[in-house]
């Protein structure tokens, strides 16, 4: 029915807000900003009329959620970088129509996640920040998945990434986006070195891993990136634990996907963290290698290394 027609690995870094400011970093995230308009202007290509975001800034501590309210709009400050971001404008359509489906097919699939269309809770800036130059027209709807997970299992994640693919394909009459929003190595410059570190990775370790795993994800090698992912996540700092990043995969097919990345904006610095733009083609895929659920089945105690 409907289709998946893009998919991206996209950066979300307050400094691209800073950026559009009078002052010393004017200017300096205008790559980041264009790749960003390219990846918008892509999606109207391909007919998109709703994209969804896998937040790395949403936390939560139980469960998926998936945001999905008519309308939102507001002013945002960041309570993490309020010097970076500071009462940021922001208004864009929801689509609770399709946020409740794809919550309700993830439940199918034995992931457990709940829908809000009907409460205040607001976007977190790994969604605001892309949509502030995707979306500035407001063309698209947007809902935005929780990917901090601080208690969940990547294997679920890349489950529930297969579950929101299955649930626009077979029941969906219409076209979507999925966007995991994060970073790749998310060590941030200590504090006090935070200017040094502007728009360079905090160590060369991290550097030359970020640097290592885009060249798999443009040969294709989404076996050895999918066995490497939980570890990735946990030496290399990643963002959110890197859950949006196991959420778009799982939609890509995990292991089974063949495809190549595209960069769009080439692996850049920001404030010791690696970040990225980067488009993943949708193939065709069965699903074969998605995991099994996990928090579903999972009994007492369990390692913390298990976890990630």
């Amino acid at each position: 029915m409907g289709k998946l027609a893009l998919a991206a690995k996209i950066t979300h870094v307050p400094s691209m807000y800073l950026s559009e400011l009078p002052g010393p970093r004017h200017g300096t995230r205008q790559d980041a900003i264009d790749g960003h308009v390219e990846i918008g202007r892509r999606c109207r290509e391909l007919g998109v009329d709703t994209i969804v975001v896998f937040d790395t800034h949403w936390l939560v501590n139980a469960n998926y959620h998936v945001n999905c309210g008519a309308h939102f709009k507001g002013l945002y400050t960041s309570n993490e970088l309020p010097h970076f971001i500071s009462n940021m404008a922001y208004e864009f359509p929801g689509n609770p129509e399709l946020g409740k489906l794809l919550a309700e097919v993830c439940n199918d699939w034995g992931v457990e996640t709940l829908a809000h269309d009907r409460t205040t809770l607001a976007p977190e800036y790994g969604t605001l920040v892309p949509m502030r130059y995707m979306n500035a027209d407001q063309h698209f709807k947007v809902i935005s998945v929780s990917a901090l997970c601080q208690a969940h299992y990547l294997n679920d994640s890349a489950r529930l990434g297969w579950a929101m693919r299955r649930a626009v394909e077979d029941h969906y009459d219409g076209t979507v986006a999925f966007f995991a929003s994060g970073s790749l190595s998310h060590r941030f410059a200590q504090n006090g070195l935070a200017p040094e570190f502007g728009f360079r990775i905090w160590s060369p370790f991290l550097e030359q891993l970020d640097r290592e795993v885009i060249r798999i994800w443009q040969q294709g090698d989404w076996k050895t990136f999918c066995g490497m992912l939980p570890e990735y996540a946990a030496k290399g700092h990643g963002e959110g634990f890197m859950h949006d990043t196991a959420m778009l995969l799982g939609a890509l097919g995990w292991s089974e996907y063949t495809g190549r990345a595209e960069v769009i904006t080439p692996y850049f610095g920001a404030s010791g963290t690696g970040q990225i733009n980067a488009v993943f083609p949708v193939t065709p895929v069965r699903g074969d290698e998605i995991p099994k659920a996990q928090a579903s089945s999972a009994e007492g105690y369990t390692n913390i290394g298990q976890r990630l």
